[in-house]
């Protein structure tokens, strides 16, 4: 589990460093940031005490760090939804813990992505008065976005945090396996010393 906390942890000091590089003109960074990963994965993977409280608390803390950065609230609607979305794909990595692997993972970080991007998006188009409160006005959100937020387009946020989601599902998936065989490998060693010591 301790490789897992660490890419979580490492994760983490990764968004903050390209959160505050972004208007620095790194803005090919945008939301290369595997928030929906973390919460898939954490779910699936630790202990019922650390499913949720990991990615919440690691979200939380970089929220913390950029946002006092650019003096924008820690708490507003958008925050709030984009949490709720990932307790959502959190619950999907619950329904997943008992049959963990690439092969339903890898799936479900697609999902989970989409899942992120379509619920905070949409909160965006009803919430924000620049969108005009059609499906034209949907559609722009979910594609090019409002053009005095970001030079970023909207769908490339998408594509940025579904190749980092998979990117780290990937990675997750490879720390816990790995985790486990030197678990294992220990307590086979720490069975055969008695004997061999006899």
């Amino acid at each position: 589990m301790i490789p897992a906390l660490l890419l979580v942890f490492s994760a983490v000091v990764y968004r903050v460093t390209t959160g505050l590089l972004i208007h620095s003109g790194a803005s090919w960074l945008s939301n290369f940031a595997p928030l929906a990963a973390i919460a898939l994965c954490s779910a699936a993977y630790l202990p019922k005490k650390y499913k949720f409280s990991v990615p919440l608390v690691t979200l939380f803390i970089s929220d913390a760090v950029i946002n006092f950065r650019y003096g924008a609230p820690l708490i507003d609607p958008q925050i709030l939804v984009r949490y709720a979305a990932l307790a959502v794909v959190g619950c999907i990595g619950v329904l997943l813990q008992n049959r963990v692997s690439l092969k339903t993972l890898l799936p479900a970080s697609v999902f989970g992505s989409t899942i992120f991007y379509a619920v905070t998006n949409a909160f965006s188009w009803l919430s924000d008065p620049g969108y005009t409160k059609n499906f034209a006005g949907l559609v722009q959100s979910l594609t090019v976005g409002l053009p005095q937020y970001s030079a970023t387009p909207s769908w490339m946020f998408f594509r940025n945090s579904l190749v980092s989601d998979l990117v780290f599902t990937l990675l997750f998936v490879v720390c816990m396996n790995v985790g486990r065989s030197t678990e294992r490998s220990r307590a086979r060693a720490a069975r055969f010393r008695p004997a061999a010591a006899g």
